[in-house]
């Protein structure tokens, strides 16, 4: 079994010590571990937890430390303290799929779970010789941009939700999503330099606030990625950033971090989170 898969399993393992348990608890906790350490592949799985109601709330967290494990980014002289936060962080989560479930419900939804993951294999094609591939090679670069400006575009366009499909973080995804758009459009004004000191100023106050919310709400990543951008247009505003492609497009990065984590959008981030990690980076140095 990988590191990743012990990580997890141990913060969901000792987040139950937390919780009063009775005997089919325990059984739902120890399906649940069973079933993560047979995961063939971690990130799809959690994709497809959040569709399943009684595993989406629970899915959220874990694919946040998940992300967390993945990013290349882990201080592991700090660990024993994530380790902790993590705990911490599923509690109120893994309680509510303990009590909204029983060993037999639990059994179907990871059936469920099974099923979509099933789905979603597919085969990638075979390259038929080292020529080929050197001849498609240019061809594979401009499908690789393309498909990364559509992922942008799933990720950034509205979702329509039912009233049924309601959860109970409603209210912080919309106070959350409200200023993307606004903020997409900002930093197109920001390249022409259209923008005034109080708008940048009104933005920044805004992301810092929800930076703080989402720090409340536990959403350690989501919080990041506010006070990145929040910094960074107020480095802009006093003239210590030049706001020039690079830049725009790191901060672009942590408005699609923002926006896939709170829409739960199936998108693999990884590229967008380590480029919004490294920029904030350079922030904190400044």
């Amino acid at each position: 079994m990988d590191l990743t898969k012990q990580y997890i399993i141990q913060v969901i393992g000792l987040a139950s010590n937390n919780l009063r348990l009775s005997s089919q608890k325990i059984e739902v906790v120890s399906l649940l571990k069973e079933r993560i350490g047979n995961s063939e592949n971690l990130g799809t799985d959690f994709q497809n937890m959040k569709k399943i109601t009684e595993l989406s709330k629970l899915a959220i967290r874990l694919n946040e430390i998940y992300l967390y494990l993945s990013s290349n980014k882990v201080d592991f002289l700090k660990l024993s303290e994530k380790f902790r936060d993590h705990i911490q962080l599923i509690i109120k989560d893994l309680s509510y799929l303990l009590d909204s479930t029983n060993p037999s419900s639990f059994k179907d939804s990871i059936q469920k779970l099974n099923e979509y993951r099933s789905l979603s294999i597919t085969t990638e094609p075979v390259v038929n010789s080292e020529q080929q591939e050197e001849n498609e090679k240019s061809s594979r670069i401009a499908v690789k941009l393309e498909n990364e400006k559509l992922k942008e575009k799933f990720i950034l366009e509205d979702d329509k939700h039912d009233d049924d499909d309601q959860t109970y973080f409603q209210n912080f995804e919309v106070t959350i999503l409200k200023p993307i758009k606004h903020l997409d459009s900002l930093l197109k004004k920001v390249v022409l330099g259209t923008t005034d000191n109080e708008e940048l100023q009104q933005y920044s106050e805004i992301m810092k606030f929800n930076g703080n919310l989402s720090e409340k709400f536990g959403s350690e990543i989501i919080a990041n990625m506010h006070k990145i951008f929040a910094k960074a247009l107020l480095y802009i505003k006093e003239g210590t950033l030049i706001p020039d492609k690079e830049l725009i497009e790191q901060m672009r990065a942590c408005l699609i971090v923002i926006v896939a984590l709170v829409r739960n959008k199936e998108v693999d981030i990884k590229i967008y989170l380590n480029r919004a990690e490294e920029f904030g980076k350079k922030i904190q140095n400044m």
